[in-house]
């Protein structure tokens, strides 16, 4: 009975006639009240493995609607994800920093009185008392935790927060939980479960494979600049006589995406280039450029892509070697959702192996740096405020300007909560004690090893004969 009523609502919300690959078997484990972790490629439909669910849920339940609470890292993505939604007349909502107070409450006021079945929050709202105590008002019935590989240290974009979320779990009574990802090695999957508090026996786990037969999975060797750029024109003119849809290209460094912009520009081929160093406001117009077709060709930092769900992107170039194949892998997994052709083209200098180890570098600085930055911190608050982040860096990097590891320690205390914006310090405000985690130096070495490898495991999969098969054995895929 709740399958068919799970497959009325596909229909008439969102307008599909019947499921595809495993989310059948998902959605159904779900309502049974089991615990599924699913890995499907970027751009497989993981979001309905848990909105029907959630929308089966409050059917059966006429008073009060049962909560489905969905965690998710990026603000961006959920108000997209909850735009669409509503647009569809789901009663679904969003609460995160982006809100002003009043909206906040007024949203507080409407989850208490139970007029919504979904609610999309980061993990870093637990941190909050008073919404902790909304919640405490309704009846989480199902926990999906989305873009999962977030909980694991060993994962690529490890969130503090997400490490919680076994203890929130609990708090909220344990719900049926569903976690999902693109990406997570087997080492990962098993760090999921453990930082969820949930028992390998009592999960089902839902692989459906990283394969994606449309896609061209290349590397091009190339020894320069000029190379790049003959490649990457190559690629963007054969796209611009034959077909519509639009492309991107990566880029790891700012000043290298502003060089190849130019030398496009000097050829006249039309683009946009979006990167960290932008406001958020035009970010924020690029992307909607890029979504509406304005514009159909884009140059970027890893920064750009999630969220993006466009489904004719015809190419993605990495025109620099990215850190690891796991955010090669989701980089590239934005290409081709419509099903049909698309070109993935990574473009592999040797000499950009250096790059990436100085990012590695940058992005593990040992205990005894984390120390003596936060005795800094903690000891020079108030000329930390006047002067701020250049301060930090000439007693910290023997003035060398491009070391960036104290925006990494900065980052870092942000994520666990310690200081309010790691932006901003002239109102800096220490609140908490420094995370065992940056503190301890054995900790510190196996985050740097485990980075390192998985820039290695890039290096084997450029250098493997079968790349497709190389993929498959590094993720865990399970043989057919």
């Amino acid at each position: 009975m709740t399958m068919e009523l799970a497959a009325a609502i596909l229909k008439k919300h969102f307008g599909f006639h019947e499921f595809k690959g495993s989310q059948s078997a998902v959605i159904q484990r779900v309502l049974e009240g089991g615990h599924s972790l699913l890995i499907m490629p970027t751009g497989g439909g993981k979001s309905l493995c848990f909105q029907i669910p959630a929308l089966v849920f409050a059917s059966l339940h006429s008073e009060q609607q049962p909560l489905t609470l969905v965690i998710s890292p990026l603000i961006a993505l959920m108000k997209d994800q909850v735009d669409r939604l509503q647009s569809l007349g789901i009663a679904a909502t969003f609460i995160n920093s982006s809100l002003r107070k009043s909206e906040r409450q007024q949203r507080y006021e409407a989850i208490s009185r139970g007029e919504y079945s979904l609610l999309y929050v980061t993990p870093e709202r637990f941190r909050k008392p008073e919404f902790r105590q909304i919640l405490s008002r309704r009846h989480v019935v199902l926990l999906a935790v989305d873009e999962a590989h977030c909980i694991s240290e060993w994962g690529h974009d490890f969130r503090p927060d997400y490490s919680r979320l076994g203890e929130i779990r609990e708090q909220l009574g344990n719900p049926i939980t569903i976690a999902l990802t693109a990406t997570a090695t087997p080492d990962v999957q098993t760090d999921i479960l453990r930082q969820l508090r949930l028992q390998p026996a009592d999960v089902q786990l839902f692989h459906e494979g990283i394969d994606r037969l449309n896609l061209d999975l290349r590397v091009e060797e190339v020894w320069d600049a000029d190379e790049k750029q003959e490649s990457m024109q190559e690629i963007i003119e054969s796209w611009q006589s034959g077909t519509e849809g639009c492309g991107i290209i990566y880029f790891t460094l700012i000043r290298t995406l502003e060089e190849f912009s130019e030398r496009l520009a000097a050829e006249r081929i039309r683009h946009v280039c979006y990167h960290g160093d932008l406001d958020r406001e035009s970010r924020r117009a690029i992307q909607d450029d890029f979504m509406r077709g304005t514009a159909r060709l884009v140059l970027a930092t890893n920064a750009f892509g999630m969220g993006v769900d466009r489904d004719n992107i015809r190419f993605v170039i990495h025109a620099d070697v990215p850190g690891s194949l796991e955010s090669y892998y989701q980089e590239i997994g934005r290409a081709g959702r419509d099903g049909e052709p698309a070109e993935c083209v990574l473009l592999y200098d040797q000499r950009d192996l250096n790059t990436q180890m100085e990012f590695i570098r940058w992005s593990n600085p040992d205990a005894e740096f984390c120390e003596r930055a936060w005795h800094l911190l903690t000891h020079s608050t108030e000329q930390v405020r006047a002067f701020g982040i250049d301060w930090l860096r000439e007693r910290l990097c023997d003035r060398q300007r491009h070391d960036r590891r104290i925006e990494t320690v900065l980052s870092l205390l942000h994520r666990y909560g310690v200081i309010d914006d790691e932006h901003d310090l002239s109102s800096l405000e220490i609140a908490g004690d420094l995370p065992a985690a940056l503190a301890d130096p054995t900790l510190r070495n196996e985050k740097l090893l485990s980075d390192q490898k998985r820039l290695y495991a890039l290096v084997q999969y450029i250098h493997s004969d079968d790349r497709r098969a190389y993929l498959r054995e590094y993720f865990g895929v399970p043989h057919s």
